[in-house]
């Protein structure tokens, strides 16, 4: 993680510049680890929610745990457990988690060119693109706190979820039924917690808050698991009709403009 001694280069990223941060964005590596820790900690305790609810549903203790250790996508995980539980067909349980995280993927573009890592190491960083690593990552000012955060947050979330997802499996059967507990919210809620700030533009806030409607709107009358793949139509749904309504606002100004030449 040495600095970087190459000429300033763009990143594409506002206020990121290679060579250095840009003048009032300066940030010392021991903030960036202490963002870090703080994200990785306060996320990765939420893995006994998912052990709890894992082992809940019915999953082998080393099955919960593979879970964690291979697929290590929140989001994904209690996606697929929570269709499980509630009796859904487990191809399409599948399913729903593997479009939450598809996601991934197109964090995955954007943090490669932040953090130009050797190419030796990309497989193994590819494991920790998830939302709580980007959301570290990107506002950072350098390449250099960029690799930091994303290291930082990565590596105590990885182990932390893991350790309290194991402990969480075991424990599982001293909470007695899980249902009554509602620990399968933990995660939804911490991702929630770091996803609001990021929503900046009103676009952004429109494609939330359908994607929300359609997920509990279709939630009582489809199986488990399809509403979440259903809920990603709110993304083109609302870019059309937003453009849809520019469209005709920039008509609505031509036409004006023609007829006021006409008067003319």
């Amino acid at each position: 993680m040495a600095e970087q001694t190459a000429p300033p280069e763009s990143t594409g990223a506002p206020g990121f510049i290679t060579g250095g941060p840009p003048a009032g964005e300066e940030k010392t590596d021991a903030a960036v680890v202490r963002d870090a820790l703080g994200v990785g900690i306060a996320v990765g305790l939420s893995g006994f929610a998912f052990g709890v609810t894992s082992a809940g549903s019915g999953l082998t203790l080393l099955q919960t745990c593979v879970l964690s250790l291979l697929v290590f996508t929140g989001a994904s995980q209690f996606a697929l457990v929570g269709a499980l539980a509630a009796g859904g067909n487990p191809y399409t349980a599948a399913a729903g988690a593997f479009f939450l995280g598809v996601r991934n993927a197109f964090y995955g573009l954007r943090l490669s060119q932040l953090l130009a890592l050797p190419r030796a190491v990309r497989p193994f960083a590819a494991h920790w693109v998830i939302d709580e690593t980007t959301a570290v990552t990107l506002p950072q000012p350098t390449r250099r706190a960029a690799r930091i955060g994303f290291t930082v947050t990565g590596l105590t979330l990885y182990v932390l979820w893991n350790l309290t997802t194991l402990v969480g499996a075991l424990g599982a059967e001293a909470l007695g039924d899980t249902d009554t507990w509602g620990l399968d919210a933990a995660s939804p809620a911490v991702f929630l917690a770091l996803l609001a700030p990021m929503l900046k533009s009103t676009t952004e806030r429109v494609t939330a808050a359908v994607a929300v409607l359609l997920a509990l709107g279709l939630l009582p009358v489809l199986p488990a698991g399809v509403p979440v793949l259903l809920s990603a139509l709110a993304a083109p749904v609302v870019l059309f009709l937003m453009g849809r309504g520019k469209t005709g606002k920039a008509e609505a100004a031509a036409g004006g403009t023609e007829e006021t030449q006409e008067r003319r």
